[in-house]
Order: C-alpha cells, then sequence, then structure tokens
C-alpha cells in the first residue's frame, strides 16, 4: 500500500474543520499531521502526534504536510493558501468569498510552483451533480431563478455555490433572460440571474435551481442535512489535488459529469 497522505488543516476547530479532522482520522490513505486555528481548543482533543498551532508558516515547516485544507473565513483564506504555495504544498479550500482577482494570483502562483490547488464552492457530490445538470437544462430553457439556504452564521451570501451554479448557467441559457424588476426583493441579480439567499437557524445547506417556460417549470434541488454530506469531496480532493498542477475550481472538473 503506499504511504498516506499527510494533511494540515487550517480552521480544524471550526465546525466544517472538526468534520475534516474526524474524516481524516478515520482514513487508512490520509494521516492528518497538524491543525491551525487561531480558536481555542479546549475540550477537544486530538492525538498527541499532531502539531496544534495559530501559525500556517510554522505548522508546515514542523509538520511537513503533503496538502492543506482550508475551512477559513473569505479574509484569510487568500493569504492561506498564498503561504502554502510559497512552501510548495498542495491546497484545498472550500472557503468561499475569493474573486476572480484572487483566482487568478491562485493559479499563476500554483503553476509557477508546480504544485495543485482545488478551490470547490461545494464538496457534496450532489451539489455538484445538481450544478452539472443545471447546466445542461439551461440550454433548452431562457429563464432561470435560484434560491439558496444556509445557516445564519455562513459568512458569504450569495453562497460560492449559487454563484459558481450561476455563472455556468449563464454559459449555456438558450437566450438572455430579461429582468423586469430590479427591486431588492428579486434578490441579487447574477449573471442575469436572480439569486434569493436564506439564512435561517436549523438549516446546513440546500439549493433549489428553478427553470421556466411557457406553461411549465422544473426544479432541481439539493439538499445537505449533516456536514458529514462534503466529507467524500474533501476526501477526493485531497488525493486527486496531488496529481494537479495550478487551480482547479470546483470539484466536478476532478469528476466524470
Amino acid at each position: 500500500m503506499e504511504k498516506p497522505i499527510n494533511v494540515l488543516v487550517v480552521g480544524g476547530f471550526g465546525k466544517m474543520g472538526k468534520e475534516v479532522v474526524n474524516m481524516i482520522l478515520n482514513s487508512s490513505d490520509l494521516k492528518l499531521v497538524s491543525v491551525v486555528d487561531t480558536a481555542n481548543h479546549d475540550g477537544y482533543s486530538l492525538p498527541d502526534n499532531i502539531f496544534i498551532g495559530d501559525d500556517l508558516k510554522e505548522a508546515i515547516e514542523k509538520s511537513k504536510p503533503h496538502v492543506i485544507v482550508d475551512f477559513t473565513l473569505p479574509k484569510f483564506v487568500l493569504n492561506n493558501i498564498l503561504i502554502a504555495l510559497q512552501e510548495k504544498v498542495s491546497v484545498v479550500a472550500g472557503t468561499t468569498g475569493l474573486s476572480l482577482e484572487d483566482l487568478d494570483q491562485i493559479h499563476i502562483s500554483a503553476e509557477e510552483k508546480g504544485v495543485g490547488v482545488v478551490v470547490a464552492p461545494n464538496f457534496a457530490l450532489g451539489a455538484v451533480l445538481m450544478m452539472a445538470i443545471s447546466k445542461q437544462i439551461a440550454k433548452h430553457f431562457s429563464e432561470v431563478e435560484i434560491i439558496e439556504m444556509h445557516n445564519p452564521k455562513k459568512a458569504d451570501s450569495p453562497s460560492g455555490t449559487a454563484l459558481k451554479t450561476a455563472e455556468d448557467i449563464a454559459m449555456n441559457l438558450k437566450d438572455t433572460p430579461v429582468i423586469y424588476d430590479i427591486s431588492p426583493a428579486r434578490g441579487q441579480i447574477v449573471n442575469n440571474i436572480p439569486i434569493h439567499s436564506v439564512r435561517l437557524t436549523g438549516l446546513i445547506a440546500h439549493q433549489e435551481v428553478i427553470f421556466g417556460a411557457q406553461g411549465q417549470t422544473l426544479t432541481i434541488k439539493h439538499d445537505s442535512y449533516d456536514r458529514t454530506s462534503f466529507m467524500p469531496g474533501v476526501a477526493l480532493a485531497i488525493k486527486k489535488v496531488v496529481e494537479c498542477k495550478g487551480l482547479v475550481y470546483g470539484l466536478e472538473n476532478l469528476l466524470e459529469v
């Protein structure tokens, strides 16, 4: 059996970070070597051989990871990725909020260093399939709206998944949709597609893509009821990113969809 992939998790004491840490600890082909987080980790125990710290560069030097997984906040993720690339370590980032300019900078740096970066707005395989199917449906419809629903503590709105869905759909829409009402109640208009954001306690991650045409509608919906739904996609990205060079944006690019 090949040696396991050494993984460092940034934001490992957050809700998503803890799920990633637990997934890696229970994996036979991934090995957790370090957790980086500025949050207090009292009451959260990890094996003694795992380095715990709040400085990413120090953690890289001491734990020698092959891959860094980042589930922090939008204001930190770009700097974390650039630090990792400077050290020639591959990155899987689930933190959304990166601009097109940020993604270009990441791609250039990753190409220069000869390592891979996977940035995915959503790691749930069902959500990735929803996005891919919606992109195909768009060839036959001209009107579409997106409703995305998350917990109130989500850092960005609209969600990265909704923005990526709108971007992909816009490339394939049969005709350019006409938005007659641009009032705030119609949602945020992205590529001529209204996106409606709901933030409520009890929600995890949910999205509906509603297509309309004369006399009919077609709805594609995905629901994540638990953060464990993202873990197979995170594991896949960790295993694939070590084979990549440059930026891979979207988990669908690592799947046959």
